[in-house]
């Protein structure tokens, strides 16, 4: 499985509790709620997701790892597919993101949503 193909991010994604796929902003956006949490660009198929402040420092001085444009103050990173993180990383980075993100919806959203507190 390759986050960077589509259909392997669209099977991931779906795989996650309370969670949608829009077409938007070039690409294909994760949302749990109304919120985004992931995105993967149609174009250059860059994948962007919501990391910790400590990650964010580890992740942007790999190789293939910057900024995420318009995210950058979020704390949200651009991974090329040319990046030496793993596909085990990457997906438990995703998953970090949907924790985190979801984690800010209210539990009443949580509870219709199906996402375990």
């Amino acid at each position: 499985m390759s986050l960077f193909d589509r259909a392997d991010f669209v099977c991931f994604v779906e795989g996650l509790a309370g969670t949608s796929l829009v077409d938007q902003w070039d690409g294909c956006v994760a949302k749990v709620g109304d919120k985004v949490f992931a995105l993967l660009t149609d174009s250059e198929r860059h994948l962007a997701f919501k990391v910790s402040e400590e990650s964010f420092e580890i992740l942007t001085s790999l190789e293939g790892v910057a900024q995420a444009p318009y995210f950058a103050k979020r704390k949200w990173v651009s991974v090329s597919p040319s990046t030496e993180l793993t596909a085990t990383d990457l997906e438990e980075y995703l998953v970090r993101s949907y924790r985190t993100v979801s984690g800010g919806l209210t539990r009443k959203l949580r509870r219709e949503l199906g996402i375990e507190d």
